[in-house]
């Protein structure tokens, strides 16, 4: 890893009346400005297949403020309206290639409510921060220091549906260095029953957050759609459960940051499944046990602390029979229904189901990480050792056809 890695480093602040006021008017015109920026965009692909850009976008933008209606956008600093617009771009750039949905307009009530403020729009003096357009710095509660010496190149002000203020100062950190390398390498099987499964046997529970405040979190929601649609006593309501779920989401990413930042230091090498949790949360009967544990969220905590840290992730292909092979013999079983836990193969190994499994996901990632080529699974071949598709080393990143797969002596 060359260079300083680039942070953010997010903390509680409690605005006052006139900051609050200003910040809640800043959010309303950045909302207003996205959405009218999408509404053009769209009318001139669908009304005259143009495709306007950033730079008409930001013209538009000055000509509204023109205007009698959107005068009130001069009111609020420049600087968040034309980050807005940057989003925007970026949203479509992001569609155009492929790895994001259409651009959707925010909405005032399901939308998340936040500003950016770059260089040109915030003072930094000595640890305190002042925004454009306030007479007062921001009371910020540092629960852990800044890097020494680092100026915030970037803000963003947001507040959640709890009503909770936050402040996020983007810092190059000079004390983020790769760690010293070590030997070790862990396969990592990710379940319900235990969150995690290491291939040393270490099993790490699952701590179920959401099931925890699931009654209380349940009475609230019908104390909610008890209440009067648009009346005050129906806004506290939906605040308690927003609460509710901001508890659980802190508590389980707190825990996730954990165990990840446990498991990058000791390993040089992690080794994962790549697991569809896009396509598992359809299944009713597991998806609320699946969205509890964070599965998504863990893997982006994983594969950033790595590259932060010089350690390596290797993802092995969904497909890939983890629980039905042996890691002693490589027999591949012919099923192995989810309530069996435990089995013994031909070979006369008893295997603890997900211990087994993360074994043979660290066996597969390894010869993939030697070979530089992708794992997935053989559907026909008995041989366990022989049910991975298998790239020669130096071979083309493609996919291999039924005929084309080695063996792989691990």
């Amino acid at each position: 890893m060359n260079g300083q890695v680039r942070r953010s480093f997010r903390y509680r602040f409690y605005p006052t009346e006139a900051q609050a006021a200003e910040l809640l008017r800043t959010f309303g015109c950045v909302r207003k400005v996205y959405n009218l920026a999408l509404r053009e965009r769209v009318d001139a692909w669908t009304q005259r297949g143009e495709r306007i850009g950033y730079d008409a976008t930001s013209a538009l933008l000055t000509a509204w403020k023109r205007t009698d209606e959107l005068a009130f956008l001069k009111e609020v600093s420049s600087v968040p309206l034309q980050q807005a617009l940057r989003h925007l771009q970026a949203a479509f750039g992001n569609f155009f290639a492929k790895r994001a949905r259409h651009p959707w307009f925010k909405s005032r009530k399901n939308s998340r409510a936040s500003a950016e403020y770059t260089r040109s729009a915030f003072r930094w003096r000595e640890g305190v921060l002042t925004l454009a357009k306030m007479a007062k710095p921001l009371d910020i509660r540092w629960s852990r220091p800044l890097p020494e010496g680092t100026v915030p190149s970037t803000v963003y002000v947001s507040q959640d549906r709890t009503g909770r203020w936050f402040v996020s100062l983007v810092c190059d950190d000079p004390g983020v260095t790769p760690l010293p390398a070590v030997d070790s390498a862990v396969g990592v099987d990710l379940g319900l029953d235990h969150l995690l499964v290491l291939s040393t046997g270490e099993k790490v529970g699952n701590p179920r957050h959401g099931r925890r405040d699931r009654a209380a979190l349940a009475r609230a929601q019908r104390s909610l759609c008890r209440k009067q649609k648009d009346s005050a006593n129906r806004d506290k309501a939906r605040v308690r459960v927003a609460r509710l779920h901001a508890r659980i989401a802190d508590r389980r990413s707190d825990f996730l940051h954990k165990v990840t930042t446990r498991l990058v230091r000791e390993n040089q090498t992690l080794v994962i499944e790549d697991l569809p949790v896009s396509n598992m949360v359809r299944n009713r009967h597991l998806a609320r046990a699946i969205s509890d544990a964070g599965r998504r969220q863990f893997r982006q905590l994983l594969e950033y602390k790595a590259g932060w840290y010089g350690r390596q992730v290797v993802v092995v292909d969904r497909w890939f029979p983890s629980s039905k092979l042996c890691s002693v013999c490589g027999a591949l079983v012919a099923a192995l229904p989810l309530h069996v836990r435990m089995w013994t193969c031909a070979c006369g190994t008893t295997h603890d189901r997900d211990v087994n499994a993360a074994r043979n996901i660290l066996a597969a990632g390894l010869a993939a990480s030697v070979c530089g080529a992708d794992v997935s699974p053989q559907r026909n071949t008995p041989s366990g050792l022989s049910a991975m598709k298998q790239k020669p080393c130096g071979a083309s990143r493609r996919t291999l056809l039924g005929h084309e797969r080695e063996e792989v002596n691990l």
